[in-house]
């Protein structure tokens, strides 16, 4: 009798253990039958928008549960708005994620206002590349510009397209303005660099920033190697990029150590070129499950084929290692903050 009533339980138990899931996952179980969407800080067409649906394609594979993955274009404020929105009004449950410059990550560090946030506070996921920015001009601007040493010496003022007046492709031509004496005035109201691009094409524009190796492998990559697009800048630190051939390294012609921490903060960051966020207060197990798929999907065969198509390789960035290069910027001393706030600002 009492062996029988063993043996029952016994069984029961067994019955009941494989009722259960063998490893139960939240993530997985919180994502699965979902959407996932991506907030893009631009308009369709540019680096960020293709950046975005690259990653739209290929992640939801590697995140707990599969969920499916949308891409929706928030342009406004050089992404600015992106940022703000995702901060304030994003569900903080891992739904929604953003991509917006690494240099409107900066404003707050520059009291900028119109910052409705604290970049330390985001939830960061990771970057996809760490890539080097260039400056670019259609077709010389009249003038035969090849580098920046002839921007400088141009007789004509070269007109460079931005799509606001905090945005990057604002700042980082101010800066070669206001500390090398470039020649270029800026323009706002455009809505990134595909529409710059078609400006500088019809003549209403000279130049653009926010040229990354990526996008112009990419997006510009007839337009650049057919000569119409010349790059006469590139600011990686103590890198060059083969593929911009003669385009002058814009630290060669930095004169102190404050243009050089300057130009660090400036520019440096962008060689976080397009980080993925989230909102604050994301769930510590999503966030690492999310963190953990940006980096799986960059080993993923079928992205590396479809990225190898742009001629790039991709070097990929952790969410902890946005976080430390953050950290380390917000640690400039405030009066190159300030003397990089003046230049960058200064019309």
């Amino acid at each position: 009798m009492k062996k029988t009533s063993l043996t029952a339980a016994v069984l029961g138990l067994g019955l009941a253990g494989g009722m259960a899931p063998a490893s139960a996952d939240p993530v997985a179980d919180f994502y699965k039958g979902k959407n996932l969407t991506i907030w893009v800080g631009y308009g369709t067409g540019g680096g960020y928008d293709t950046t975005a649906r690259l990653v739209g394609r290929h992640i939801g594979k590697h995140i707990p549960g599969n969920p499916n993955v949308l891409v929706q274009n928030v342009p406004g404020a050089g992404s600015l708005l992106a940022a703000n929105n995702l901060y304030n009004i994003a569900p903080k449950d891992g739904t929604v994620l953003g991509i917006f410059s690494s240099t409107v990550a900066m404003l707050p560090l520059y009291g900028d206002p119109k910052a409705k946030f604290e970049t330390l506070k985001f939830s960061w996921i990771g970057n996809i590349h760490r890539d080097t920015l260039a400056c670019g001009v259609w077709k010389g601007a009249g003038q035969n510009i090849k580098s920046l040493e002839d921007l400088i010496a141009a007789k004509q003022t070269v007109v460079f397209g931005s799509d606001g007046g905090d945005a990057p492709l604002t700042r980082w031509p101010l800066f070669m303005k206001n500390v090398l004496g470039a020649n270029l005035k800026v323009v706002a109201g455009y809505k990134g660099t595909r529409e710059i691009n078609l400006a500088m094409q019809s003549g209403e524009a000279g130049g653009s920033c926010g040229m990354f190796e990526s996008t112009v492998r990419g997006s510009y990559a007839q337009d650049y190697e057919r000569g119409d697009l010349v790059l006469f800048v590139q600011t990686g630190y103590k890198r060059d990029v083969p593929y911009f051939k003669n385009a002058t390294n814009l630290y060669k012609l930095l004169k102190t150590d404050e243009d050089v921490q300057m130009a660090r903060l400036v520019f440096g960051v962008s060689e976080m070129t397009r980080p993925f966020a989230g909102p604050p207060g994301l769930p510590q197990d999503r966030l690492t499950a999310l963190r953990k798929a940006l980096l799986d999907m960059n080993k993923d065969t079928m992205f590396i084929d479809e990225t190898r198509k742009t001629g790039t390789e991709y070097s990929p960035m952790s969410g902890e290692e946005i976080v430390a290069e953050l950290t380390a910027l917000y640690q400039t001393p405030k009066p190159v903050v300030d003397k990089a706030t003046e230049v960058t600002s200064k019309p």
